[in-house]
């Protein structure tokens, strides 16, 4: 780590950032999924600060239909060849989770940013090796914890610093949703080949990351402690992959406690089969002076509430969300898919063109959720408490 840190030529570095703060950042797409169609192309493309050069995928007609859907100049079915050009600013990698920590590291290793849809990888030590290596290389990296992103969820965390909540006691989160609730509905990214006798874990990781990370961002705090229980409450689905119906023993709901190493207490509480609609993130922080209660669920046409109460005033009410929040032309009725990802986007460019130490809801970030996560799952395998930090 210590040769790649001083291989860097400062000069070269400091004429790069200025370059790019000048001209348009190029960016490569690996994955022409549903994720990448709805949320990462629109949001590449909202700002005028870059451009997507190419899109990659190992269907190339699918990379083809994006590229002349989009109006991308290049489509591309060979990603190797695409991270290692010299052109390439930005990679961002949309592909199925257990290829995201390859990709990455070959694209910080051809000194790209990254973008990479969560989680980098299923163990958290490997998301640590990715960020240690970005950090040797002085690049920037960003896990897509979309919700993080959210006006509301920004707009909280800025009630937080300005001292609203005070000293934080409870942080509560939920991400719920009937998104897989009917077992005819193909489920997704799921290894049906494995053992099905011992569940795996599916809601934790692809629901519980967004959440944990926005206690973890809102209380200033890691865990110190967890302890939690899964649940497997629909045994059979039809998997994408075979379109069969077939035993899938994974979590399809999920709870968990823990110490915050602050003093404060977390509970997180996330399934995939419970009624309500999507996103389904509801996030609550109380303090000593005041709670903040946001929820991220389209109803009725609008993306998301904020609701907060002091000491003096208990009863919660509804407060409008600043339009300094908000991405260019974004509104409260617009789709929280193109919504909170231009955030994000947003985001992660002023922190390229800036070439600063700011960088949120980066690898480090993601590495320490995935910590989280594991320690959960070690917690219901052994029915105890598990304490954090584990062991690297």
């Amino acid at each position: 780590m210590g040769a790649l840190a001083l291989s860097l030529d400062p000069p070269q570095t400091e004429r790069k950032a200025a370059i790019m703060e000048t001209s348009k950042l190029r960016v490569a797409v690996l994955g022409a999924g549903a994720w990448a169609e709805h949320a990462h192309i629109p949001g590449w493309q909202r700002d005028p600060r870059c451009t997507v050069a190419v899109i990659c995928d190992p269907l190339r007609e699918r990379a083809e239909a994006f590229a002349a859907q989009f109006g991308i100049p290049e489509a591309s079915d060979d990603w190797q060849q695409v991270v290692a050009r010299p052109d390439i600013d930005v990679v961002d990698v949309c592909t199925p989770s257990q290829t995201h920590f390859e990709l990455s590291m070959a694209a910080l290793e051809s000194g790209k940013h990254v973008l990479c849809e969560k989680p980098v990888a299923y163990d958290f030590r490997e998301t640590l090796r990715a960020s240690a290596l970005a950090d040797a290389k002085g690049l920037k990296t960003k896990l897509g914890f979309t919700f993080r992103y959210s006006p509301g969820v920004q707009y909280a965390k800025s009630l937080i610093d300005e001292g609203f909540v005070g000293r934080p006691f409870i942080f509560n989160g939920y991400e719920q949703n009937s998104q897989w609730l009917d077992p005819q509905t193909p489920l997704r990214q799921v290894d049906h080949a494995a053992d099905q006798s011992v569940i795996r874990t599916s809601s934790l990781e692809g629901y519980g990351a967004p959440i944990i990370d926005i206690g973890h961002w809102w209380v200033g705090a890691d865990y110190s402690r967890v302890v939690g229980t899964m649940r497997n409450f629909i045994p059979e689905r039809v998997v994408r992959a075979t379109g069969q119906m077939m035993r899938m023993n994974i979590d399809d709901g999920d709870i968990f406690i823990g110490d915050y190493a602050n003093g404060a207490i977390g509970s997180i509480q996330t399934s995939f089969v419970t009624v309500g609609n999507y996103p389904g993130i509801e996030a609550r922080i109380y303090g000593e002076r005041g709670a903040i209660i946001c929820r991220l669920v389209e109803e009725f046409g609008v993306a998301e509430t904020v609701k907060i109460a002091t000491a003096d005033e208990v009863e919660f009410k509804q407060v409008e969300i600043p339009q300094r929040f908000y991405p260019t032309g974004g509104h409260a009725r617009e789709s929280w898919r193109s919504l909170f990802y231009a955030n994000l986007i947003r985001d992660f460019i002023d922190e390229i063109r800036t070439g600063g130490p700011r960088n949120q809801g980066n690898f480090a970030d993601g590495a320490w959720v995935q910590e989280t996560i594991n320690a959960v799952e070690r917690s219901f395998h052994e029915r105890r408490w598990i304490d954090l930090p584990l062991a690297r």
